[in-house]
C-alpha cells in the first residue's frame, strides 16, 4: 500500500456510490483514514439508508484500510458538526474535505417547482458551506487543510433543464475564491473539481456507448491530486474519460469611454472591441479588477487631456 496520505484524515460526502465511493477507496488505499458520509437517499434526495456508506467502509476494511461510516444529512449543520466530531474523536484531526454529495431534480425553468429548485440548492450549496464551516477552524488551528469543491460544466457553461443545479454549481467558484483568500495563510488550499462521469446522477444524459469511457475511476486521480499536499489553490480542474483540463475566468482588456460617450449606444457600437480577447487578463482577486480599471481610466484621461 502506498502511504502518501498516511496519518491524514479525509471526510468525503456522498461517498456511498459513484464518484465519492471511488475517491474514498483511492484515498484509503493511499493510507488516509476516511469518513465515508452518505445519507443514502435516492437521486432526487428522497429517502435515507445507512447501508451504502457502511458497504464502502466494509470494502475499505477488507482491503486493509481504515474508515468509518456516517449517515449525516449535510443540509443540517448540527449533523455536519457531529460528523466532524466523529472524525476528531476517532483520529484527532481533519486534513481533507471532499464535498461530493449532490442530487438532481431536473426540469425546465418554466416547469420547475420551487421546492425542487431550493432543495437542489440546499444539498449542493448549503451542504457544501456547512461542511466547509465545520472543518474550517480545525484546519486553521492545524495550519493545514485541503478542501475540494465540486462544480460542473452545467455551472460553468449551462445545461438545458438544470437551472437549480447550475446555480448551485456556479456558486462553488465564488466560495472557492473567497475561501482561498482567507485560508491560504493557514496552508488551507481550496480547489474546484468539475467531473464528467457515468454515475446514477448522469445515467440518463450519457449515451450507452460512452459510459465505459466515463467511469468514476477516470475522475479520481484529479480528486486525489487536489486533496494532496502538492495541490494548488483556487484552481478549477475538469476531469472525465481520462482527460484532465483546467478552466480559467478571463477578462478582456476593455475600452475607456470619455464621459460624453458613456451611453448604451456607444457600447453597442463598440461591443466588438469590448469583446476582443486578444489581450485578455487573468485576475487573481476582485481588487485587481478595480485597480486595473482605475489605472486604465487615469492613463486614458492623461493621454487625452
Amino acid at each position: 500500500m502506498n502511504h502518501e496520505f498516511k496519518d491524514q484524515v479525509a471526510i468525503i460526502t456522498g461517498a456511498g456510490n459513484g464518484l465519492g465511493k471511488s475517491y474514498a477507496l483511492a484515498l484509503a488505499k493511499l493510507g488516509a483514514k476516511v469518513v465515508v458520509n452518505d445519507v443514502g437517499g435516492n437521486r432526487d434526495g428522497s429517502g435515507s439508508d445507512a447501508s451504502p456508506a457502511q458497504m464502502v467502509v466494509a470494502e475499505i476494511l477488507a482491503q486493509g484500510g481504515i474508515a468509518i461510516s456516517n449517515n449525516s444529512d449535510i443540509t443540517q449543520f448540527d449533523q455536519v458538526q457531529s460528523m466532524v466530531q466523529q472524525a476528531i474523536d476517532a483520529w484527532g484531526r481533519v486534513d481533507i474535505l471532499i464535498n461530493n454529495a449532490g442530487i438532481l431534480r431536473d426540469s425546465t425553468f418554466s416547469k420547475m417547482e420551487m421546492d425542487d429548485f431550493w432543495k437542489v440548492i440546499d444539498v449542493h450549496l448549503k451542504g457544501t458551506v456547512n461542511c466547509c464551516k465545520a472543518v474550517w477552524d480545525i484546519m486553521k488551528q492545524q495550519k493545514y487543510g485541503r478542501i475540494v469543491l465540486t462544480s460542473s460544466a452545467s455551472g460553468l457553461y449551462g445545461n438545458f433543464g438544470q437551472s437549480n443545479y447550475a446555480v448551485a454549481k456556479s456558486a462553488m467558484l465564488g466560495l472557492m475564491n473567497v475561501l482561498h483568500e482567507e485560508g491560504i495563510k493557514y496552508n488551507i488550499h481550496v480547489n474546484t473539481l468539475t467531473p464528467t462521469a457515468a454515475t446514477r446522477m448522469t445515467e440518463e444524459l450519457i449515451p450507452e456507448e460512452a459510459k465505459p469511457l466515463l467511469r468514476p475511476e477516470t475522475i479520481t486521480p484529479a480528486a486525489v491530486f487536489l486533496a494532496s499536499p502538492e495541490a494548488p489553490s483556487k484552481t478549477i480542474i475538469g476531469a472525465g474519460a481520462g482527460v484532465y483540463a483546467r478552466s480559467y475566468l478571463f477578462e478582456t482588456e476593455g475600452i475607456y469611454l470619455p464621459e460624453a460617450d458613456r451611453n448604451a449606444a456607444t457600447i453597442a457600437k463598440r461591443f466588438d472591441e469590448i469583446s476582443d480577447t486578444s489581450h485578455s487578463h487573468y485576475l487573481a482577486g476582485a481588487t485587481q479588477q478595480t485597480l486595473r480599471f482605475a489605472e486604465k481610466a487615469m492613463k486614458e484621461t492623461q493621454l487625452n487631456g
